[in-house]
């Protein structure tokens, strides 16, 4: 059985049926999630272990330029390579966003969690021994910056990573802009992380700070970056979702039928 409660502009948080969680398109959808993400953190902490490895003082403006780019690069590819098949989410965070928005159900959220999670720490451990047993930095805040100014600092990030990614991956009329959806959300992550990144690291993401906090062992603020992104995610979805797309009523009576909103199990 699932259950549902609709929203004032008439999507739904869904819970999910219990056959969901054996069914082949939700495994396959975790799977996808699993490869993307570990394809994405490789690239990404793989990026600040070899700057690590060519330059002792790695927080030079060339340095963070160098893996500002990587990531941005790396979680395009991802988002490319898992969108037809799970959504192209990569990001806890970014399934949150869209369970709140009822773009996908609880039970296919948590396998995507499980997914992200595993692919992130699979992709770190493999970075270690590839490495000869380099140790993972881990992300950590900046001197002078206080826990709650980061969370703040990962909202906002993550609030616009979040929107970018429902504008042009979600949004029922988003048309061709759709094709550029791996492109503008990575892009948007890069410039971020050039925003951010003195200051904590730029997380936006829980899995890609979960998987080197686990196998380096550096839990320091870690909290941080599960809280401030989720909240981000959550208020951008929320905001794109019932302030930004009409109700399916409405679109209907303005475009006469073009382009209904996604159901939730196609996310």
């Amino acid at each position: 059985m699932s259950t549902a409660a609709r929203g004032p502009a008439g999507r739904r948080f869904t819970v999910g049926r219990s056959e969901d969680a054996t069914h082949p398109d939700t495994i396959r959808a975790a799977i996808s999630e699993f490869l993307a993400t570990a394809i994405f953190v490789f690239a990404a902490e793989g990026s600040v272990l070899s700057l690590g490895k060519l330059y002792r003082d790695t927080s030079t403006p060339g340095g963070l330029v160098a893996v500002a780019l990587a990531h941005a690069l790396a979680l395009a590819v991802a988002v490319a390579v898992s969108v037809n098949v799970s959504g192209g989410h990569v990001n806890p965070a970014v399934t949150f966003g869209a369970l709140l928005g009822g773009r996908v159900s609880l039970v296919r959220a948590v396998f995507y969690w499980v997914a992200q999670l595993l692919g992130a720490v699979v992709a770190t451990l493999l970075l270690r021994l590839t490495t000869g047993g380099m140790r993972p930095p881990g992300f950590t805040l900046a001197s002078g910056v206080g826990d709650w100014h980061a969370v703040l600092l990962e909202a906002a990030m993550t609030f616009g990573l979040m929107y970018a990614y429902y504008a042009t991956a979600i949004d029922p009329k988003r048309g061709h802009v759709g094709t550029i959806a791996p492109l503008a959300v990575g892009f948007l992550l890069g410039a971020n992380m050039l925003a951010g990144g003195p200051f904590d690291g730029a997380g936006m993401n829980p899995a890609r700070v979960f998987g080197p906090a686990l196998v380096g062992w550096r839990w320091a603020h870690h909290w941080v970056y599960w809280l401030g992104p989720f909240v981000g995610a959550g208020l951008a979805a929320l905001v794109y979702e019932y302030l930004v797309i009409p109700s399916a009523d409405a679109a209907a009576a303005a475009t006469h039928g073009a382009h209904q909103p996604l159901a939730p199990e196609d996310y």
